[in-house]
């Protein structure tokens, strides 16, 4: 497993400008102007991590740690975005008269007419498809309607899309409320290492809450930033980070007139598989994207590293399939109420098991992970507070490499230090080196990344059962988890 890597910014590739429209084969028709209208032109973004104007308005201890429960029902998961059922003309009112077809002109009174030349009928049409392909977006219809005899002809454009209603709980409707408090963050540090990332609004002073590994290249004297969705771009300083979580929380400087909106936390305990999510951030700096899926899976162990040479986190991840890819690190992961239920953290790639922080970065393929938020929050807590993590531990070293049998202790701790340290947790329940673990209370334990997955969900104080092996001989042990404070 890695985590995404935060590259620099891709900006977007410049608009196309549209093909003109194909001759008419009606010889009456005359030909399209030889000039080309400006208006509705689009325009390159001046910057790449996002537009200048909002869409909108303006491992970690504890899996039982606080949070709003937002609910799990999946509303849009069945709906069409809330737009009116049918294509133009259908409903009944509107825009034509009462009775009339929506978004219809109504039609002329009866009476004697001249008919009108169908030459100057197809020609208006094809001026209208012109601007139209030009304006960007706004599509006609022409159709020739009989009356009493004679010919008519309605030009009539199809409904207001700032009349379409976005039904609550549509993944429109959560990305309209979320979008203004999703950040993109730019990252520099003293030796020219950069990255990009994402982070959202955790509370009403200012405080962002992203990943470590977004933030972990400036922490040191270096240079951040955080750009919201309608352009306003803010410098900002690390409070706090926590390397073992991939956890961190920055605070915006001068952000004095910044509108900030808290985003609604989620239970991330009552979560289900098949739940619907979204997933929201700046994929290779592409700011604003917005992806869907649902949640794939539960406790999924993750050992994740952005290919830095730091240390390895630890995470016991929600896995989605929602799109996630450089650059997503640090956003909310969202369920059909729109409450952030984790931290988009980390992606399984597809090329030879390379990590984003590699030569090369890979895509989605649809594995993503997401720290819990209710693990996230304890440990955002607990940085804002005191700057500082802290780690529930059992104070005995194993093994790190993959194994299905289970997390064997190491005969050795660090420089050569005691595997189970003299008096701690592990010791006191009688845990030796050689000692395989097979399972924290009902959760299987196949490897040392789980174990420490698993551990890390908990806090100091709580009491687990630890099953484990000794020479063929099975045996359980109760443990009092310690506590270690900051990473090390």
């Amino acid at each position: 497993m890695s985590t995404e890597n935060e590259g620099s910014a891709v900006p977007p590739a410049p608009g196309s400008h549209p093909a003109p429209p194909a001759p008419h084969p009606n010889p009456a028709v005359p030909p399209a102007p030889d000039y080309e209208p400006t208006a509705g032109r689009p325009t390159a973004p001046d910057a790449p991590i996002g537009p200048s104007d909002a869409a909108g308005p303006q491992g970690a201890p504890g899996a039982s740690g606080p949070g709003a429960d937002a609910g799990q029902s999946s509303t849009w998961w069945s709906a069409d975005g809330g737009q009116q059922p049918g294509g133009p003309g259908e409903g009944q009112g509107g825009q034509g008269g009462p009775g009339g077809p929506w978004g219809t002109a109504p039609v002329p009174p009866s009476g004697p007419s001249e008919r009108k030349p169908r030459g100057l009928v197809a020609a208006m049409l094809a001026a209208v498809l012109v601007a139209g392909a030009i304006g960007g977006g706004i599509g006609f219809w022409a159709a020739d309607r009989e009356s009493n005899g004679s010919d008519t002809t309605t030009v009539s454009a199809y409904g207001n899309p700032k009349t379409e209603s976005r039904a609550p709980g549509s993944v429109s409707s959560i990305a309209n409320k979320t979008l203004p408090s999703v950040v993109t963050i730019e990252a520099q540090g003293n030796n020219g290492e950069s990255g990009t990332g994402t982070g959202f609004v955790y509370d009403k002073q200012g405080h962002i809450l992203t990943n470590n590994h977004v933030v972990a290249s400036a922490a040191d004297n270096g240079k951040l930033t955080a750009t919201f969705s309608n352009g306003k771009r803010y410098t900002a300083e690390v409070v706090g980070r926590a390397q073992g979580y991939d956890v961190a929380v920055v605070k915006l400087k001068n952000a004095a007139g910044a509108k900030l909106d808290p985003l609604p936390l989620g239970n991330s305990d009552r979560v289900a598989v098949g739940d619907a999510t979204v997933a929201i951030g700046a994929p290779f700096g592409l700011s604003g994207t917005v992806t869907t899926g649902i949640v794939s899976a539960k406790k999924r162990p993750v050992a994740s590293s952005d290919g830095g040479g730091g240390n390895a986190s630890y995470m016991s991840a929600l896995q989605t399939d929602a799109s996630i890819n450089p650059g997503n690190s640090g956003g909310p992961l969202l369920n059909a109420d729109g409450g952030v239920i984790g931290i988009n953290s980390a992606i399984q790639s597809a090329g030879n098991g390379s990590g984003l922080g590699e030569s090369q970065q890979s895509g989605s393929i649809g594995l993503g992970f997401a720290i819990p938020i209710n693990q996230a929050k304890n440990v955002a807590e607990q940085l804002i507070k005191t700057g500082q993590p802290t780690y529930p531990v059992i104070e005995a070293t194993v093994s790190t490499k993959d194994s299905a049998n289970g997390a064997t202790i190491a005969s050795n701790g660090s420089g050569g230090s005691p595997a189970v340290v003299p008096g701690g947790p592990a010791d006191k329940a009688g845990l030796k080196s050689g000692d395989v673990i097979t399972k924290l209370d009902d959760m299987a334990i196949d490897s040392g990344p789980t174990l420490i997955s698993e551990i890390w969900t908990h806090q100091p104080g709580d009491k687990v059962t630890l099953t484990y092996k000794r020479g063929g001989k099975v045996s359980k042990a109760d443990v009092t988890l310690g506590k270690r404070k900051g990473d090390s």
